[in-house]
């Protein structure tokens, strides 16, 4: 009885290695699915869409996207954490769930650092300060001046609590000393429809969505919320060479896979990715207001935890309470 138990330990053990030794010694054999835990349309939907469509050219298999949206992102998120690590599952991550909401939510289903496997950080995307025409907001410096003279008169429109809209003005207000109110919304569209009525004064709007108001006039760009300038837009100054040193907030997007995938996998989904950015589809990102990145494994899971850090502060002194 002892030895056929053993026997059935040592069966079901090969069983559970089987699919790991199979992905690193014959990966890809089918089709392998990306989840996105948004609904299709979004920026982490856009990046995941073009990403998919080049991965299966260079791979030879379809990869399909699977948009499981909700909770902030923690559903489709939470998904790709428990599926198989055996290559033919992955993520296209963002910085809500694999960076804010460990701070926003009492109970996560995931661990945003522990249940995953960086493959690479894809492109960035900057939010741009914006103010409506009438205000007599034209440099970060003309804001922290108005808002220090007339302290909770301004209102500032987010995507929602804990979106990159939010956390952004949070961190302003933080950082420069000010006091402004924020208006939560149902998702970034209403928000910027709210700043472009002059419902709202200003807005930290995402560079893709902002961007065609920008140039009708509609908003007036101040400046953007990352440490460099953006490609798209470079004669926007950023914040932190407007007056507020160190400030530096962005959404990115990056791929990853469950925690415990081969690493040779993980290695050649890199190196695609890589040669991916280099090509044609990097002026493509960048047309839309995206940075591409293409940094190493290690770099963007170093990335994560700074991330985590960093808006845990910004909640904490915020006082968001979490839900």
């Amino acid at each position: 009885m002892k030895r056929m138990i053993t026997t059935f330990v040592l069966l079901t053990t090969a069983m559970g290695a089987a699919p790991a030794v199979f992905a690193a010694d014959a990966w890809p054999a089918r089709p392998i699915r990306m989840i996105v835990a948004y609904p299709p349309g979004g920026g982490t939907d856009q990046v995941g869409r073009v990403m998919a469509e080049q991965l299966a050219q260079s791979l030879g298999q379809n990869v399909v996207i699977d948009n499981r949206g909700g909770a902030t992102g923690n559903i489709g998120t939470e998904l790709a954490a428990r599926a198989i690590p055996d290559g033919y599952t992955l993520l296209m991550g963002n910085v809500a769930p694999n960076a804010v909401n460990v701070s926003l939510f009492k109970k996560l289903g995931f661990d945003p650092v522990k249940d995953f496997s960086p493959v690479s950080l894809v492109a960035v995307t900057p939010n741009i300060l914006v103010a409506h025409p009438s205000m007599p907001v034209k440099t970060v410096a003309d804001l922290v001046a108005l808002a220090k003279a007339k302290p909770g008169a301004l209102n500032f429109p987010s995507a929602g609590v804990g979106s990159s809209s939010h956390l952004a003005g949070e961190m302003l207000k933080s950082m420069a000393g000010i006091d402004m109110v924020h208006v939560p919304y149902k998702g970034g569209g209403p928000a910027l429809i709210a700043t472009i009525s002059g419902q709202v004064q200003i807005m930290f709007a995402t560079m893709p969505a902002a961007m065609p108001h920008v140039k009708s006039g509609k908003v007036r760009p101040v400046a953007v919320t990352t440490a460099k300038r953006s490609q798209a837009m470079p004669e926007l100054p950023t914040i932190a060479e407007s007056g507020v040193k160190g400030y530096e907030a962005s959404t990115w997007y990056g791929l990853l896979a469950p925690a415990r995938t081969p690493k040779p996998v993980i290695d050649r989904l890199h190196a695609e990715t890589v040669k991916i950015l280099a090509g044609p589809v990097r002026q493509r990102l960048e047309a839309q207001g995206f940075e591409p990145d293409g940094g190493t494994p290690a770099a963007f899971a170093a990335y994560i935890k700074s991330e985590i850090t960093k808006w845990a502060k910004v909640i904490k002194q915020a006082g968001i309470p979490a839900e």
